[in-house]
């Protein structure tokens, strides 16, 4: 209490002339307590020894308050603070010392605050977190294209059905294996195995994104592989044969099948493209002058330009005379819009059409189409993606060397270095290879193109 004592040289007048003078110097009212000037305002401070060293020590007061300058810290405050000030150290505190105390204890209880805010997280907002972090499509810092081409909409459709019911509103945190199994077992003992395995791959990679995030202590699934869940899926191998192709042409004018899907049909065969990407065609990426279909995003992040042989372009020019205008008046942009026209088909809805005409009649669904065979081959059931795989299998068959053919799929490398050094997606051996696949379809559907195993090469070009 004695120094406090030495204080009280200054009044609210002088502290006052002080702040409206020129002077840039500390102002002492004793007993260690300034009045100092800075750019941001006028703090008050005490001067105290560092007990360790005997260096001399500018000790902030106020620090950690908003209000902390003068005026709002006026004199009167600014003595009762140092007295107390002085009492502590009286008593063998280090004001500084317990002022990084009390600083670390709030960060302390800040960060577990964080920590619990964070396992408070439940398993859907994790999955909102995830989605637009890694699924939703981006450019990464190397300038590539990251995330997925429709943003993580599948994978959420999924968890909505099998995952969120029952876990969608618990803590990811408490969400344990048995839990996360117990969806996998249902969609498995359902006969979805490939959903299974879909869920179980998106799961750990949710949960390992939140390890990193500190959301949870561990993934749950660390140690869990496909043969616990849906188990090793059976690649599937189904091709259309000639035969197949020609009774299919035959077939599906009486399939009553929309004539749009039954373009699609010939064009997967005709391009080799997914059906996704196809469903989400926009007519301002085809060129029916050029002969050409740009696709800028696809499922491996690379774009695409297709060439369209003339049984594509005759199968693009019969969807072209379909095309409908807006409310507005303006030409729908997707060569397979929706109903209302305001987005692309959904994908689903192509392959449904493909399924329901080839059940049997006693499997016949309500409320879809009758002719339940109409569509049934000789090899038995067949998807879309078959005829993917069609093609590919057709392009061999002409004597398509099978690096060209990966680039007519738009598949990717294999090998990082080839990836790497080789540039060249051989643009004039696609359109060869397109070409003697579309002159295949025509023979096979009844035009009059000769079949031929033997692809041209270009003479010129060769030299």
């Amino acid at each position: 209490m004695a120094r406090t004592a030495k204080l009280k040289k200054l009044t609210a007048v002088s502290v006052k002339a002080y702040m409206d003078g020129p002077d840039a110097g500390p102002l002492h009212d004793g007993g260690g307590l300034y009045l100092r000037k800075r750019e941001a305002g006028a703090y008050w401070y005490l001067r105290l020894t560092n007990p360790a060293t005997g260096a001399q020590q500018w000790h902030r007061m106020f620090p950690d308050d908003p209000a902390g300058s003068y005026p709002s810290k006026n004199l009167a405050l600014a003595r009762a603070e140092a007295s107390r000030l002085w009492d502590l150290r009286s008593t063998g505190v280090d004001p500084r010392a317990e002022r990084k105390r009390e600083i670390q204890a709030r960060h302390a209880q800040d960060q577990a605050e964080q920590d619990a805010a964070r396992r408070r997280v439940t398993l859907r907002a994790l999955f909102d977190h995830w989605a637009l972090v890694e699924l939703a499509p981006h450019v990464g810092k190397d300038g590539k294209r990251r995330g997925r081409k429709d943003g993580g909409e599948y994978i959420r459709l999924q968890f909505e059905r099998r995952i969120f019911p029952a876990l969608g509103d618990v803590t990811a945190a408490a969400v344990t294996r048995a839990d996360l199994l117990r969806a996998l077992d249902d969609a498995t003992a359902a006969g979805r195995l490939r959903t299974a395995n879909v869920l179980l791959s998106g799961l750990k990679q949710m949960f390992r994104f939140a390890l990193v995030r500190q959301i949870v202590e561990r993934n749950p699934l660390d140690t869990v592989t496909k043969r616990d869940a849906g188990g090793q899926e059976s690649e599937r191998e189904r091709t259309l044969s000639d035969d197949e192709i020609k009774a299919l042409a035959a077939a599906l004018p009486d399939s009553r099948m929309n004539k749009r899907s039954t373009a699609a049909v010939w064009l997967i065969l005709a391009t080799g493209a997914r059906v996704g990407e196809l469903m989400n065609a926009r007519w301002t990426d085809i060129d029916l002058d050029a002969g050409t279909w740009h696709l800028p995003e696809t499922k491996n992040g690379r774009d695409h330009t297709i060439h369209l042989s003339a049984f594509a372009r005759r199968h693009l020019d019969l969807l072209a005379a379909l095309k409908e205008t807006t409310d507005d008046g303006e030409p729908v942009p997707w060569v397979f819009p929706n109903t209302a026209q305001t987005g692309p088909v959904c994908i689903k809805s192509f392959g449904k059409q493909l399924a329901d005409r080839q059940r049997t009649a006693d499997r016949q669904l309500t409320r879809r189409t009758a002719l339940t065979d109409s569509l049934t081959l000789a090899g038995g059931r067949w998807t879309a993606h078959d005829l993917r795989r069609t093609a590919a299998t057709t392009m061999a068959a002409l004597g398509i060397s099978g690096d060209v053919i990966d680039e007519c799929l738009n598949h990717v490398i294999e090998s990082r270095v080839r990836r790497i050094y080789i540039r060249n997606r051989r643009p004039e051996e696609q359109a060869r290879a397109f070409d003697a696949l579309g002159a295949k379809l025509d023979a096979l559907t009844g035009h009059s193109a000769e079949i031929s195993n033997v692809v041209a090469i270009d003479t010129a070009r060769a030299a």
